[in-house]
């Protein structure tokens, strides 16, 4: 029989592995597979080291269970079901962990080698870092925002890319701009603008003129920008606090509501992407060439031969927003929203990648108790199944005779 020592590290194995994931899930909000990865290789290693080569059929069955808790955290917590080639990633380490674990002892070059196929599993599962394309159109950008410097510094330590803007740079040739008057926007295709300074009418005119004749905009206005600045009020290095555009989305049939909501908040698009805004408004559009998208943050319009897509909140691009590791703006696994990848979407280029996303505090809490309930029934089922060992003594007859004498050889 199993000790009750073996027995209790059974029913809770599955639960460690789950449990150990759960830092980097917290930390950025995303639900992938690869957070487990290391967890489940090192504890299902060292439980099929404890049960040994003798209770391989039980290890395999609790390494499964580890994996369906996994799955059915990310579906419970997301509202949707894990993609197959992550959770297929992880079943493959799983299983080869345990079973070299378990090996050890007796086959240790086997062991190596299935061992060795866990860490080949765990290093294909780790998301690759935003590499820069080779073709990166020419991107035009009007902004008061922070973005190309520090603000609160002079001379040449102020020259500083925002993390948003250095990953724009991996897919566009991104050129700032002074004015929309300037005749290098005559130039280029695409063009960004976030809570610019205060634009004339002519500059106005402009871009609306360069969007009909074939331009790609995505314009960020915010009612109420809340990007943190050292500069005091009413210093004229800040960027606006509201919204300067009303006379170009006027002309485009938008208007921008007041703010409804002064705190931070998480929206979830159409096809699941996350975007976080912060004091965000919406947009209500009269008759003309535009559709509202999330409850009216998002507007798509068709003007003339171009196109603009509007956000109702420029804070959305600052990294505290969407970036959990400020030291890895090039790693998909340490974003908290897709903002980049929306932003880059818009513009009209893509960012590699599908990730998932907790959908709420209450959503994650069901996800993690079902799971742990799950994998301790199936750790349980498994112990009933595959707990007794087989006896190794010979049944029948005594091999003493009745007479004490050892029974004679052939």
């Amino acid at each position: 029989m199993i000790t009750l020592g073996r027995g209790l590290l059974i029913l809770c194995l599955p639960g460690l592995v789950l449990l150990g994931g759960l830092p980097a899930l917290l930390r950025a909000g995303q639900m992938d597979a690869a957070h487990w990865m290391l967890p489940a290789m090192l504890l299902l290693a060292g439980a099929g080291l404890v049960m040994g080569r003798e209770r391989l059929k039980l290890a395999l069955w609790v390494a499964v269970g580890a994996v369906g808790g996994v799955a059915l955290l990310c579906a419970g917590a997301a509202g949707i079901w894990p993609p197959l080639f992550p959770m297929l990633l992880l079943f493959v380490l799983a299983c080869a962990a345990c079973t070299g674990g378990a090996l050890l002892r007796s086959r240790w070059p086997v062991a190596l080698g299935l061992l060795a196929v866990a860490g080949l599993a765990w290093f294909a599962g780790q998301a690759e870092p935003v590499r820069q394309a080779e073709d990166r159109p020419a991107l035009a950008v009007l902004t008061a925002l922070p973005l190309f410097w520090r603000e609160g510094e002079q001379g040449l330590a102020a020259r500083s890319d925002a993390p948003i803007l250095a990953l724009l740079r991996r897919r566009f040739d991104v050129r700032p701009l002074d004015s929309a008057l300037s005749p290098d926007l005559g130039k280029m295709r695409l063009l960004l603008v976030a809570q610019p300074r205060g634009m004339g009418a002519a500059e106005l005119a402009a871009v609306d003129h360069w969007v009909r004749q074939g331009g790609q905009a995505l314009i960020l206005a915010d009612p109420l920008l809340r990007w943190p600045s050292p500069l005091p009020l009413g210093d004229r290095r800040r960027a606006p606090s509201i919204s300067l555009l009303t006379p170009l989305l006027d002309h485009w049939g938008l208007r921008l509501n007041p703010v409804e909501e002064r705190g931070e908040h998480r929206h979830f698009l159409p096809d699941g992407s996350l975007l976080t805004s912060m004091a965000s408004s919406r947009f209500n559009v009269r008759a003309g060439p535009c559709r509202a998208e999330a409850s009216g943050l998002i507007a798509h319009c068709r003007i003339g031969l171009g196109k603009a897509v509007l956000v109702a909140d420029a804070d959305m691009i600052d990294d505290r927003l969407w970036l959990a590791d400020p030291d890895r703006p090039f790693a998909p696994q340490a974003w908290s929203a897709d903002t980049p990848a929306l932003v880059t979407q818009w513009l009209g280029r893509s960012l590699p990648g599908q990730r998932q996303w907790v959908r709420s505090g209450e959503y994650l809490v069901r996800g993690v108790r079902w799971a742990l309930l799950a994998g301790m029934i199936w750790a349980g089922l498994g112990w009933a199944l595959f707990g007794r060992a087989k006896s190794r003594m010979p049944h029948g007859p005594s091999v003493v005779e009745k007479d004490g004498q050892a029974p004679k050889q052939d």
